[in-house]
């Protein structure tokens, strides 16, 4: 690859609009699935669950999931869609042209990156809409939610690049998404308040990431959250700082881009 002082925008353009036909091209998959999955949560944790428990420091327990719902699906799809895009042209071997091209590491991880962030705002969003058709929604600081919406999908974006460079084989590539990235969304307070967890556990709980994204979302909505607001942005940022690093050292190595 070569740098440039320059951005190479239609090079940046054409892997964006490849990714993003893609993502269109398997719409029942990509689009449908997370929107019958939502219409379960809701029957299942809002109706079964929410009948028991009407609300969470003073939201009805059905708004109260919407946060966690959507960004449940904000990870996991950032992930998923980031890890396999770049990993697929390692699979076919065309990562050689991609490689041979006029076009800077910078510019291949913004045309994936911000491909892969994109398809998950677009689900997020969709998540949101369906969600409302179950509970009233107010979001309470519009700004922060879609800071923290942007914010997670590029951090994870990032992270799902990272594991599509470093998977050897499909199995890898589900690996993280499935047994660490939805436990640790399950387990960050997406559908209960740590502060109703015992004093130990509520502790444990806080060295898990998500319960920061989780929490500073759930701010914007509600104005309330399991922990300072300014903690959440600054944990993101920092789990963005180390993936920008991570990015950038397999880079300058080479690690794993031609095998």
């Amino acid at each position: 690859m070569k740098s440039g002082s320059m951005l190479n925008v239609p090079a940046i353009l054409a892997i964006y609009r490849f990714e993003m036909a893609r993502f269109w091209r398997t719409a029942l998959q990509s689009i449908v699935a997370p929107v019958i999955s939502t219409s379960l949560y809701f029957v299942v944790f809002g109706a079964a669950i929410g009948a028991r428990m009407q609300t969470v420091d003073g939201i009805p327990y059905g708004a109260f999931i919407v946060p966690g719902l959507v960004m449940l699906s904000l990870l996991t799809q950032s992930v998923s869609n980031a890890a396999f895009g770049i990993y697929f042209p390692r699979f076919a071997g065309t990562i050689y042209e991609l490689l041979s091209a006029p076009i800077s590491p910078f510019e291949v991880v913004l045309g994936y990156v911000g491909a892969a962030a994109t398809k998950s705002i677009v689900i997020g969003l969709i998540i949101l809409a369906t969600a409302s058709l179950f509970v009233p929604l107010h979001v309470e600081h519009p700004f922060w939610m879609v800071f923290f919406l942007l914010l997670t999908a590029i951090t994870f974006s990032l992270f799902g690049f990272v594991i599509g460079l470093w998977a050897d084989g499909f199995e890898k590539l589900q690996l993280v998404p499935l047994l660490i990235v939805t436990p640790l969304t399950f387990l960050g307070g997406s559908f209960y308040s740590i502060d109703m967890l015992p004093p130990f556990w509520r502790a444990v709980s806080l060295f898990n990431p998500v319960v920061y994204l989780v929490s500073g979302f759930r701010w914007a909505f509600f104005g309330r959250g399991d922990v300072a607001v300014g903690v959440s942005i600054a944990a993101t940022l920092a789990f963005l700082a180390l993936c920008l690093g991570l990015v950038t050292y397999i880079f300058r190595t080479g690690y794993r881009l031609k095998n």
